[in-house]
């Protein structure tokens, strides 16, 4: 068993020796040809010589062979116009200009979050008049925008020009504390009006008139375009 195995195994190795001088024959042979051709088109003459008078030609004379270089000759290509067109092959003269490419992409324009500003009202109410009715209508800094009527404004309004009023009319009492607690309540009052954001312009609207503002105005607190 085992010499057949050793006998498998000669047979193998003397079949990949003469594989590979086979291999390395065959190659040699190759690259020689492939020299051969190579020395030939470079000994071929690039000119013809004239001959001198001594038997030397006048290439042989003014040549150095040490520095002589011969060139491969370049095979040409020969393109159809269709192909030319199909690999996009284009001629120009070479210039120095400035170079403008214009890129055309998709995207969103989106408003600039930080210069937007919104109206709010801090108070329940029904609107009643509205200015500014479109979307991305312009409107400018104070320009109005609705009137707004709520029942608990009027009501903070009239504790307001009530408390003013008794304020005015015990502000000369003798009696301590009395002209001090009207004055609180009229501060309480104004302070209320602010915290909802009236307008300074209605609130002394308010104290020059003495009457309840019924319908409040909102006014723009920018320039700007409306885009809700």
């Amino acid at each position: 068993m085992n010499r057949n195995y050793r006998n498998a195994f000669i047979a193998v190795v003397v079949l990949n020796a003469l594989l590979l001088v086979a291999f390395g024959a065959f190659w040699w042979r190759s690259h020689r040809h492939v020299k051969s051709d190579i020395k030939g088109r470079l000994e071929q003459p690039t000119q013809q010589a004239t001959s001198a008078p001594n038997g030397a030609t006048d290439d042989e004379k003014t040549r150095d062979p040490a520095t002589t270089q011969t060139e491969i000759p370049v095979a040409p290509m020969q393109l159809t116009s269709q192909r030319m067109q199909s690999i996009g092959v284009k001629f120009g003269t070479a210039e120095y200009k400035n170079v403008n490419d214009e890129i055309r992409v998709t995207g969103n324009v989106e408003v600039d979050e930080q210069r937007v500003s919104y109206v709010q009202a801090r108070f329940p109410g029904w609107i009643r008049t509205v200015y500014a009715n479109a979307t991305y209508q312009f409107v400018r800094k104070g320009h109005p925008l609705f009137t707004i009527y709520s029942p608990d404004l009027v009501t903070t309004e009239q504790e307001y020009l009530l408390a003013k009023q008794n304020a005015q009319q015990l502000q000369g009492s003798s009696i301590s504390g009395v002209a001090s607690g009207s004055e609180s309540l009229v501060s309480s009052a104004k302070q209320r009006l602010e915290q909802w954001q009236v307008p300074p312009s209605e609130i002394a609207k308010l104290e020059s008139t003495g009457k309840v503002i019924t319908d409040l105005t909102f006014n723009s607190p920018v320039s700007g375009y409306i885009t809700e």
